[in-house]
């Protein structure tokens, strides 16, 4: 369904109606008066372009189970960012970690297990923690691509000199700017 079968008010009163759900409130704020909006908002709401647009709205909204792109890179900007030592404290009875939901930089944290030994004739046990933490380069890249710095596939090889080549577009006039970085390998 194209927009462009709607007037003005009616791609209004869509999406007004998909926000709020009333008919009579969409048809209001779309700009039609007190008067006519009950029945304006009632019979556009039997319109099939207006019904199509309507469940277009509906069909665009993401799950709020899936992530937005902002909540990704925060995601991959905390892996870059952490660091063994966030997990460690430090105190006056030694070392331990705090593995917690709220710690910092915790979605840095890939895996964590322990394991006891028990001390004979009379030691103390003695625990052992390894922390394995994401790759930060590997979120790095990501983030890279998520921004557009670089793009995979775009490095050649030629006679052990690596040549990146970056392909851009210059938007005032759409021709393309070649650039490219050599570095020996």
């Amino acid at each position: 369904m194209e927009k462009n079968r709607l007037t003005q008010k009616q791609e209004t009163f869509c999406i007004k109606y998909f926000e709020l759900g009333n008919a009579t409130e969409a048809a209001l704020v779309a700009g039609y008066s007190r008067k006519v909006a009950r029945s304006i908002g009632s019979e556009n709401l039997t319109k099939p372009d207006i019904q199509s647009r309507i469940q277009e709205l509906r069909e665009r909204v993401e799950d709020a189970s899936i992530t937005s792109v902002l909540e990704r890179k925060q995601i991959l900007a905390e892996i870059a960012r952490g660091r063994l030592a966030d997990f460690v404290e430090v105190g006056a009875d030694g070392a331990w970690f705090n593995i917690e939901p709220e710690a910092m930089n915790s979605r840095a944290l890939a895996s964590a297990t322990s394991k006891t030994i028990v001390g004979k004739d009379g030691a103390d046990d003695a625990v052992f923690i390894r922390v394995g933490l994401h790759n930060p380069i590997q979120a790095i890249a990501e983030l890279n691509k998520m921004e557009g710095i670089y793009e995979a596939g775009n490095v050649t090889n030629i006679n052990n000199r690596i040549v990146n080549i970056k392909v851009m577009y210059d938007g005032s006039n759409g021709t393309r700017v070649y650039r490219s970085l050599a570095e020996a390998t």
